[in-house]
């Protein structure tokens, strides 16, 4: 789009200046900006995916932890009874 702007300004003495300014509009940004853009949201993206999976990996560990903590909890279980079963035929035996 051609905008065209006239100017006319007049002097102390009674002259007039003319002024005569043309813009054809145009800009010469090229595409960096919408590619700037484009690769900022890829790097968002893989972010995103990245932060996502190293949480679910967190998780897993957390829970492979604390069913490894029930299982200990289990086998102490059984080895105290084990143990008070043994005592109470001594015991009884006697």
């Amino acid at each position: 789009m051609t905008e065209e702007r006239i100017t006319t300004t007049e002097n102390a003495d009674g002259s007039t200046t003319t002024t005569r300014t043309v813009n054809t509009g145009e800009s010469s940004k090229g595409g960096g900006t919408m590619l700037l853009v484009l690769v900022l949201l890829v790097l968002v993206a893989v972010g995103v995916w990245f932060f996502s999976q190293t949480s679910g990996a967190e998780i897993a560990k957390d829970n492979a932890v604390a069913e490894a903590a029930n299982q200990v909890g289990d086998a102490a279980q059984q080895a105290g009874d084990a143990v008070e079963d043994v005592a109470s035929e001594v015991t009884d035996g006697q």
